[in-house]
């Protein structure tokens, strides 16, 4: 007998009826002889429509209090799906992150778990159980509720598949992970099989398939991952170890991330530990960093008689537009501190990358995504780079035309 832990998501329990199907996939999981853990995220919209009751009484709300909230949608869907098991003949028991001691950190609304308690998942199945739990929520050691920032349920269910050695069923509204995303890019193509590393690079570029912290999780237990529709019984796309297979497709995916915003100090002294500052700052209040990118600054003072030049640099990052509020304000107490002129910050920008295994051991790939943006006339404003991922940011405009030309002209969309 296997264990399976299958994650539903919002569009999968959005209504009775697909509470009733997925109750129904679960069951007859168990009646083909696995143990079943169900996973559920909050109904579709619901997340968003507690979030914007919160917004609604204070444009900054605290941070504990929007996790006591948000966390009431998965206790909703987890009940449902309990109730919708047992309507069907089955056993069902709904838990929540503190009943099953999924224990966090205290980062509200992004907290990391730090320990799952599999023993009561273990007492359940035994009894021939299906165990609903609540994605996205757990508890911090002082008892305070948390939740694990957005799509943290797929977190939670990897976290889960990794706590008690089985594998992971992600049931989504798409049939798998694509080359790219098909609305944008009608040509793009269900990958049947995917490394940890490249779908990483791809969740942290904008592919919302799956949470970045899930595939990091899968990653560092090598919890095997199938994606797959919650609307059809076809198989889906398999995210597992690095294959040998693999190695010979240069590019395996494109992606857009819309959620950027740019941030350009303008002017910062030159001296060591001056940047260690602005970025030890914008820590101490959890922002993400993405890009980073330093070049010497317009503004270097020429030498004087004395000889001495005061050298200046610039330093351009990039954060979520979610964080671009509270990195204001760090960056403006900051401005003085690091000796910056100004601070500059812009939101009309999008970033689009290129990932592939096959990139580490084939010259040329940033040649040609160049080539490919330049036949466009795209101009590209910054540019980074890992072993396995190129990335550009370029003006919003041209978002979906950079995807298509560069996922066509790798030749993605057609058949090896």
């Amino acid at each position: 007998m296997s264990l399976i832990v299958q994650k539903f998501g919002g569009t999968s329990v959005g209504t009775v009826d697909r509470i009733r199907n997925a109750a129904a996939r679960a069951l007859a999981t168990q009646r083909a002889g696995h143990q079943v853990v169900v996973i559920v995220s909050a109904m579709a919209g619901e997340t968003n429509r507690l979030l914007a009751l919160a917004s609604e009484l204070s444009p900054l709300p605290d941070a504990r209090e929007v996790d006591a909230l948000a966390s009431t949608g998965e206790q909703v869907s987890a009940a449902l799906m309990a109730l919708a098991i047992q309507a069907q003949g089955g056993k069902a028991r709904s838990l929540l992150g503190h009943q099953l001691g999924i224990i966090t950190d205290s980062a509200y609304t992004k907290a990391r778990i730090k320990a799952i308690d599999a023993q009561r998942l273990h007492d359940e199945l035994a009894d021939g159980t299906i165990a609903v739990v609540a994605g996205f929520q757990g508890v911090d050691e002082a008892g305070n509720i948390t939740t694990l920032g957005r799509g943290g349920s797929d977190t939670s269910a990897v976290a889960v598949a990794a706590a008690v050695g089985a594998a992971c069923e992600i049931f989504t509204d798409v049939d798998g992970v694509y080359t790219t995303d098909p609305n944008i890019c009608p040509t793009a193509k269900k990958i049947e099989r995917i490394s940890y590393e490249e779908m990483l690079e791809l969740a942290s570029l904008g592919a919302k398939v799956l949470q970045i912290r899930s595939v990091e999780v899968a990653m560092k237990y090598g919890v095997p991952v199938h994606v797959r529709s919650s609307f059809s019984e076809a198989p889906g796309t398999w995210v597992v170890g690095e294959e040998q297979s693999l190695e010979r497709v240069t590019v395996t995916g494109v992606a857009l991330d819309r959620n950027e915003s740019r941030v350009m100090l303008v002017g910062v002294d030159d001296r060591p530990g001056i940047v260690a500052q602005a970025f030890t700052a914008l820590s101490r209040e959890n922002i993400s960093v993405d890009m980073i990118i330093q070049s010497p600054s317009a503004h270097t003072t020429p030498a004087g008689p004395d000889g001495a030049v005061s050298r200046k640099t610039d330093v351009t990052f990039t954060v979520t537009k979610a964080d671009l509020a509270r990195t204001q304000q760090v960056m403006e107490s900051m401005r003085v501190v690091v000796g910056a002129r100004e601070v500059r910050y812009e939101e009309d920008i999008v970033k689009v990358s290129i990932v592939g295994l096959g990139m580490r051991s084939h010259a040329g790939v940033a040649a040609r995504m160049f080539e490919l943006l330049a036949a466009e006339n795209i101009n590209i404003e910054a540019i980074s780079t890992s072993e396995i991922k190129i990335s550009c940011l370029v003006a919003t405009r041209y978002a979906e035309l950079a995807v298509r030309a560069l996922h066509d002209g790798f030749g993605l969309g057609t058949p090896a």
